[in-house]
C-alpha cells in the first residue's frame, strides 16, 4: 500500500466528515428560519441533541448493525462498541480499507446517521414534545437507520439483487439517508396533526411565515457546501477523476433544481417565491445523491430540473392532503429522494429495465420498513404519554414552556 496515497485519501475523508458535520448547522439555520421565533430554542435544542445522541448510539450499536461483516443479508450484528482491526504488531491495521482508517469510517458514517433524524426535526417543528422526539431519535438512529443501511451499504440483500452484476444502487443516500428520514417525517406529521391555524375551516392551507428568511438562505448555502462532503466523501477515496465528476454533477443538479423550482412556481403562483427557490436547490441535491457517480453533467441537470418541479408539486400535494410540514422536508427528502433513486434506472450508466426494477425494490422495501418502524415507535408514545404539546404551549411557544428561555430576549415574541 502506498503510504502517501493512503494518507491523502484518509485526509480527504476526514475533510468530508467535517463538511457533513457542518451540514447540521445548515439544517438548524434552515429550520429556525422557516419557523416562528417563539420555537427557535426548541429547534436548536433538537438539532444539537441529534448530533450528540446520534454519535453515541451509532457507537454503541448502530455502526455494527449497519456493517456487520458476514451476515444473512437482512440482519446482522458485529457486537457493541468499536473494536479496530489490529495487525500482528498490535497496531491499527491500515489494510482495513484502501481509502481510510477504521476510525475515519465510523465517524464519516456516524455523521450520515444523524442526518436522517435531523430531517424529521424540521417536519415536526413547532408542536412536538421534546422528550418523545428525543426517544424517537435514539431508537431510529440506533436501530432503524442502520438496519436499512445494512441491506445495501453493509452488503445486504439489496446490493445483490442482480447477482454478480450488482443490484440496487444508491451512491450517497437518496433513499438510504434522505428517504429513510423522509418516511419517518411523513408518519410523524400524520400522527401529530397540523399546527393550530395551518388549515382554515374550509380546509385551505394558511401560510405561517418563518421569522428569519436570511437565516434560511444561509442554511441552504451551508447545506450545499456540506454536500461536497456528503457526495464527495461517498467516493470513499480522494480519486481525482471520481471526486471531480461527482462534485460537478452534484452542483449542476442543485443549480438546476433551484432555477427549475423558481420558474415553475412563478408560472403557477405569479410570484418569485424564495422559499421554493431554496427548496428547489435542496431537491436537486437530494435527487442527484443516488446517482451522482453515474450521471453525465447534462443528465445531472435533467435530474435537477425534474426535482425542482417535483418540489413545487410536492409541497402543494402535502398541503392538499392536510399534512403540515413547516420546512418542506417531505417534498425535499422523501419525494425527491424517491425521484433520485428512480433516476438511476432511467438515466446514467446503469439505466435499464432491470436496474429500474432493482431501484423500485429498494424504495419499496426500505419505505415499508421505515414506515412500519416509525409508526410503531411514535404511535406507542402517542397512546401512552403523548407526542404533542398542549394548545396553550403551542400558542405561547415551545421555547418558554419546554426550555424556559427565549432565543431573542430583547424582542417581543411573534
Amino acid at each position: 500500500m502506498d503510504a502517501g496515497l493512503f494518507t491523502t485519501n484518509n485526509v480527504w475523508m476526514m475533510i468530508c466528515t467535517a463538511l457533513v458535520f457542518f451540514m447540521h448547522l445548515g439544517f438548524s439555520f434552515l429550520e429556525i428560519g422557516l419557523t416562528r421565533q417563539k420555537n427557535t430554542i426548541n429547534i436548536l435544542f433538537k438539532n444539537v441533541f441529534i448530533i450528540c445522541a446520534g454519535l453515541l448510539v451509532y457507537y454503541i450499536c448502530g455502526f455494527n448493525l449497519m456493517y456487520p461483516g458476514e451476515f444473512n443479508g437482512f440482519l446482522g450484528f458485529a457486537g457493541f462498541g468499536l473494536e479496530a482491526p489490529l495487525n500482528a504488531e498490535g497496531t491499527l491495521d491500515l489494510a482495513y480499507n484502501e481509502g481510510y482508517t477504521y476510525w475515519t469510517d465510523f465517524l464519516f458514517q456516524g455523521m450520515f446517521a444523524a442526518t436522517a433524524a435531523t430531517i424529521v426535526s424540521g417536519a415536526v417543528a413547532e408542536r412536538v414534545k421534546i422528550l418523545p422526539f428525543m426517544i424517537f431519535t435514539v431508537i431510529y438512529v440506533a436501530l432503524v437507520y442502520p438496519i436499512a443501511g445494512s441491506w445495501q451499504w453493509g452488503g445486504g440483500f439489496l446490493s445483490t439483487l442482480g447477482g454478480d452484476e450488482g443490484g440496487f444502487h444508491d451512491f450517497a443516500g437518496s433513499t438510504l439517508v434522505h428517504s429513510v428520514g423522509g418516511w419517518a417525517a411523513l408518519i410523524a406529521v400524520y400522527l401529530l396533526g397540523p399546527r393550530i391555524g395551518k388549515f382554515g375551516e374550509d380546509g385551505k392551507p394558511n401560510a405561517i411565515p418563518g421569522h428569519n428568511i436570511p437565516l434560511a438562505v444561509g442554511g441552504v448555502l451551508i447545506l450545499w457546501l456540506g454536500w461536497f462532503g456528503f457526495n464527495g466523501g461517498s467516493v470513499l477515496s480522494a480519486d481525482p477523476a471520481a471526486t471531480s465528476i461527482v462534485l460537478v454533477t452534484t452542483c449542476l443538479a442543485a443549480a438546476a433544481g433551484g432555477v427549475s423550482a423558481m420558474i415553475f412556481s412563478t408560472i403557477l403562483y405569479k410570484n418569485l417565491d424564495l422559499t421554493m427557490f431554496l427548496n428547489g436547490i435542496l431537491g436537486g441535491l437530494v435527487g442527484i445523491t443516488a446517482g451522482a457517480d453515474l450521471m453525465s453533467p447534462f443528465e445531472s441537470i435533467i435530474v435537477g430540473v425534474i426535482a425542482g418541479i417535483i418540489i413545487v408539486l410536492g409541497v402543494a400535494l402535502v398541503d392538499k392532503i392536510k399534512l403540515d410540514d413547516p420546512v418542506g422536508a417531505i417534498a425535499v427528502h422523501l419525494i425527491c429522494g424517491i425521484w433520485g433513486t428512480l433516476a438511476v434506472g432511467l438515466l446514467g450508466s446503469l439505466a435499464g429495465a432491470d436496474q429500474l426494477l432493482y431501484q423500485l425494490t429498494g424504495i419499496g422495501t426500505i419505505g415499508a420498513f421505515c414506515c412500519i418502524s416509525a409508526f410503531i415507535i411514535l404511535f406507542t408514545m402517542k397512546k401512552t404519554f403523548g407526542i404533542r404539546v398542549s394548545k396553550e404551549e403551542e400558542i405561547e411557544g415551545l421555547d418558554i414552556h419546554e426550555h424556559g428561555m427565549d432565543a431573542y430576549p430583547d424582542f417581543i415574541n411573534d
